[in-house]
């Protein structure tokens, strides 16, 4: 009798293995897919034509290898003691020199993509890069606690 629950226990676990690998690989983070994700809904929202998606995504990416130094540098800060004010005065004026320094890389850029696209064209570019962001984090995030998830008009 013992052997017979053991199979079953043993037949069920191995029933559920695939779900759970599916489940933390989903949970994994890949850089280049969401690098890719992100490029591939900026093209289509936008309406880049290939040529311009092939001369403005090498200077697009140029601009985010320089903002993610700031970025690393801040996230630094997130681990610091809250309660010792000395140290969140001086966390709080560096993150917000490193903001000022995003902000003007940002600026320079932005000049950089009217020179490879219609002024019409970098907007759609940053309203979509926008849109994608919130959409990513809205899925990582997940529904808030004790909310239903949504669903479009009569889809489940």
């Amino acid at each position: 009798m013992w052997q017979n629950i053991k199979k079953c226990v043993a037949v069920c676990l191995l029933a559920l293995l695939p779900f759970t690998l599916t489940a933390q690989k989903q949970k994994k983070f890949d850089p280049a897919r969401f690098q890719a994700e992100l490029e591939q809904f900026i093209t289509t929202e936008a309406g880049l034509t290939p040529q311009e998606a092939s001369e403005f995504f090498p200077v697009y990416r140029e601009m985010m290898r320089k903002q993610r130094v700031y970025f690393d540098q801040m996230r630094r800060y997130q681990h610091i003691d809250i309660t010792n004010d000395r140290v969140c005065d001086e966390a709080i004026r560096k993150m917000d020199e490193m903001d000022v320094e995003i902000k003007q890389i940002q600026q320079v850029y932005h000049q950089r993509f009217l020179q490879v696209l219609p002024a019409g064209k970098v907007m759609q570019v940053i309203q979509a890069e926008n849109k994608f962001h919130r959409r990513a984090f809205k899925r990582v995030a997940g529904p808030p606690q004790g909310e239903k998830t949504r669903h479009p008009a009569g889809k489940k």
